[in-house]
């Protein structure tokens, strides 16, 4: 047991020891992050196999990412860790070994190491939850550069590009009011007839002052015209209240698109995007 444990550490030094001799490669900075990471230490852990061939389910890939006092702070407080760092100053830089999932889009931090300014481990941690990736998520940038590194299907082309979001109707009510709703094409992936996806749907008073904003992981049924919210997911936002849980009157099953409805305008919107391009929406699939 002990020669068991000690090749596996020996093999993480190995791995930790690579990443930081590393160079690394530049993904975004803003005035609390700069992100990097490193092509070379980009692995396919697990395969599975299909009628056209082997298709990577799982990869592995170190990360980077500097801190300002900004970005330490926030971090420090995300984490709940003021009690070990209670000095944002002492945060320069972490290390992170993330695995992820492209037919699912997840990504989990395997482990996370971070740094003072002289270069001392300060806090580790291992065995991240696993979470989807979304416009919303802090992790995008990563996940679009290791699944490019191995599939090289445009997942960063499409995240920075202007049609990454489709409209998919605008609804004016007699009050003046608008109802837009709005579809996150790096999210499409098709699972049978089910397109999963993310939405953004935004109403406005006749006034132009948001009242609501939903943020909806969905499944649409492309062939029956049907669609489910996954509420485990999915969140709206209100003045009153800020950012809260989705309810769904459904409870998770589908319901049917009224023909005559304005969404039915968003769902042969989808349908088209589907029919249009079918190798995006079935990138990575085991089907």
């Amino acid at each position: 047991m002990f020669s068991i444990l000690a090749a596996a550490f020996f093999i993480f030094s190995f791995q930790l020891a690579q990443a930081q001799a590393s160079e690394w490669f530049w993904l975004s900075s803003d005035e609390k992050y700069t992100k990097y990471f490193e092509p070379d230490t980009v692995k396919v852990i697990r395969k599975a196999q299909t009628n056209h061939g082997d298709v990577p389910t799982e990869l592995e890939g170190w990360t980077k990412t500097t801190y300002t006092f900004g970005g330490a702070d926030e971090t420090i407080r995300n984490y709940e860790i003021q009690s070990i760092l209670p000095d944002p100053r002492l945060l320069s830089y972490s290390l992170a070994l993330l695995r992820i999932n492209p037919q699912n889009r997840t990504i989990q931090y395997a482990r996370e190491d971070f740094y003072d300014p002289s270069g001392k481990i300060i806090w580790s941690k291992t065995d991240g939850r696993i979470k989807e990736i979304n416009s919303q998520s802090f992790d995008e940038e990563f996940y679009t550069a290791i699944v490019d590194e191995v599939f090289r299907q445009g997942e960063t082309k499409q995240r920075l590009s202007d049609n990454r979001w489709i409209s998919l109707y605008t609804y004016t009510n007699p009050q003046g009011g608008t109802t837009t709703l709005t579809a996150d094409t790096t999210t499409m992936r098709l699972r049978g007839a089910n397109l999963v996806l993310w939405e953004w749907e935004e109403t406005r008073d006749a006034s132009n002052s948001v009242t609501m904003i939903k943020f909806m992981k969905k499944a649409v049924n492309i062939s029956q015209g049907t669609e489910r919210v996954m509420v485990a997911d999915s969140k709206q936002w209100t003045p009153q209240l800020g950012w809260k849980p989705i309810v769904d009157e459904m409870n998770g099953a589908y319901r049917m698109i009224d023909p005559k409805s304005p969404e039915y305008s968003g769902m042969e919107r989808l349908r088209a995007f589907v029919k249009g391009y079918s190798t995006w929406v079935n990138r990575y699939s085991l089907e």
